[in-house]
């Protein structure tokens, strides 16, 4: 049955996915059966994982499900954080020259200037 889907959601799920060999929407597919095996699991201390999640809790202190939904949480946050990492525009911003591997794995080296 066709949904909508919220655009950085969709984003989030086509970088996260590719990492893991899954289409967007198997990632979001994904998600979906590890929130629910959350919300459903008597198991699972959601309070818990929240404090580690927000840095308030120990992860070790985790039952091995409540780690796996931590791990998971983490995976998306960093695949986030990646979508939006610019490298190449910020050394280009502060005039910084940078080397990158070109798409036969050669060296190349860019420089940039703030003029």
């Amino acid at each position: 049955m066709p949904t909508r889907i919220d655009g950085d959601l969709f984003a989030a799920a086509k970088s996260s996915g590719s990492v893991n060999s899954r289409s967007a929407a198997q990632q979001i597919d994904h998600w979906a059966r590890i929130g629910r095996e959350f919300e459903a699991s008597a198991n699972v201390s959601h309070r818990d994982v929240e404090a580690v999640l927000s840095g308030q809790g120990r992860y070790d202190a985790l039952q091995e499900r409540e780690q796996a939904i931590v791990r998971a949480t983490w995976d998306e946050r960093i695949a986030e954080r990646i979508d939006t990492l610019d490298l190449a525009e910020r050394f280009r911003e502060e005039g910084v020259s940078y080397a990158e591997a070109d798409e036969d794995g050669a060296l190349v080296v860019l420089e940039t200037s703030t003029d």
